[in-house]
């Protein structure tokens, strides 16, 4: 029993060192960051690469066995995808689809969001089909290529909305087009995702994928007909005043959230899909979204996320690729993506009736990736379909899209008139 009690105290040291490390050095990146015009996002997760053998291991080996083990410790993983799980929650509640129903503009919206999804998507399948021999042997190439492609297609909506605050393109045109764009990418993407996973681990007898169909419907109908109506029942009976949820409401949201969880990984969905669920069925109420924000949201944000990002920093090591062929697959993958991106938006933004610079930006806009883009990685990596070799290309192409769109907006945006009342990003 003894023996027990220490080694339970043990692992709690090593855990919570773990984390005033990972806390700790993920807020001074964020600050960094922000001062450099950056979203502390891409701070943050520039800090979980440092943390990794792409810095800290490679240059303190030894330190960061001990710190950190070889692998990342089953209490930190446990830890990571519990936040991820909140945090697609807070993405379900964020997404604005009041943008997908404007008629102002809805036919560039669409055609905007149709070829930031289409273009790259085949663009990251050939990638993936002419890689998969050097850079996947032995793992099913069909099921690489799917991630490869919806990897290089998705765009980060969340770090997109707040480069617009940023930059005060919230209520220019282009700025609303290309957040409600981002919108049909990242249903499209997450769709993709999920069918990609399933695929990935299903056993495709005909019974099988009708049971699972079958299940998908049923539940799209309990979400609509059921949930749907209790939430709005919970908000009736739970109001938020002064920008504060009850206690109790809390407790069901997070059940609720859990509860969807274990519902999608038991019809073969990734888990974290049931959080994405969850918050799609509370996007409509506004104050409580702003509370959760505000009482559960910064908390997440804080705590959960720098984990996420350095249990994917230790999976990722730039140093890995030495030779002449992956710095050759890296350039390419990161030509493919941006050029991927930001030529079929600017092509729809001029066949939509804008001028060249706007659909420059447009584009620009649209090539952010962040955070979105490390989420369906470390699905791939852990169902085993993406080598490290690759998730450290594509990790590196996810950072560096992000980081190129600052710039290039303080380029752009003075062409078409756009006065930057430019604030430092906040996250």
């Amino acid at each position: 029993m003894t023996g027990s009690v220490h080694a339970t105290e043990l692992l709690l040291f090593f855990v919570l060192l773990q984390l005033i490390v990972m806390i700790g050095v993920a807020r001074l990146f964020n600050s960094l960051a922000r001062h450099l015009g950056q979203p502390g996002v891409i701070g943050e997760i520039v800090a979980g690469l440092a943390l990794g053998p792409s810095l800290f291991g490679h240059l303190f080996p030894d330190m960061a066995t001990m710190l950190f083990g070889r692998a990342a410790s089953t209490p930190i993983v446990i830890i990571s995808q519990i936040g991820l799980i909140l945090l697609m929650f807070q993405i379900g509640t964020d997404f604005a689809f009041s943008h997908l129903r404007s008629g102002q503009h809805r036919a560039t919206t669409m055609w905007v969001g149709l070829a930031s999804v289409t273009a790259p998507l085949i663009l990251g399948i050939l990638f993936g089909w002419f890689s998969a021999d050097a850079l996947a042997p032995g793992i099913d190439k069909w099921v690489y290529t799917l991630f490869c492609g919806v990897a290089v297609a998705i765009t980060a909506m969340p770090v997109l909305g707040r480069i617009l605050g940023d930059f005060g393109l919230t209520r220019d045109v282009v700025g609303v087009i290309a957040i409600s764009a981002a919108a049909i990418n990242d249903v499209a993407g997450w769709m993709l995702l999920a069918c990609v996973s399933a695929y990935a681990t299903a056993h495709f007898s005909g019974g099988f994928v009708l049971w699972r169909m079958g299940a998908l419907l049923a539940g799209a109908a309990v979400l609509w007909f059921v949930l749907r109506p209790l939430v709005d029942w919970l908000m009736r009976m739970f109001p938020v005043t002064d920008e504060r949820m009850a206690p109790g409401l809390m407790a069901i949201v997070l059940c609720l959230t859990f509860a969807l969880g274990i519902c999608t990984n038991a019809i073969g969905i990734l888990t974290i899909f049931g959080g994405f669920a969850a918050g799609l069925l509370f996007h409509r109420h506004a104050s409580f979204v702003e509370a959760w924000r505000r009482q559960v949201g910064q908390f997440v944000l804080v705590f959960f996320l720098p984990v996420f990002f350095t249990f994917t920093g230790l999976r990722t090591n730039i140093l890995g690729l030495t030779s002449a062929a992956d710095l050759g697959w890296l350039s390419l993958v990161l030509v493919l993506s941006v050029v991927g991106k930001i030529v079929p938006v600017y092509i729809a933004g001029r066949i939509s009736g804008f001028d060249h610079w706007q659909s420059a930006v447009l584009g620009s806009l649209m090539n952010t990736r962040g955070l979105l883009e490390l989420v369906v990685l470390n699905v791939g990596y852990d169902l085993g379909f993406v080598p490290q070799k690759t998730f450290t290309m594509l990790v590196i192409m996810a950072v560096a899209t992000t980081v190129m769109t600052g710039p290039l907006l303080r380029v752009l945006l003075p062409r078409i008139g756009h006065v930057m009342n430019e604030r430092v990003p906040a996250l």
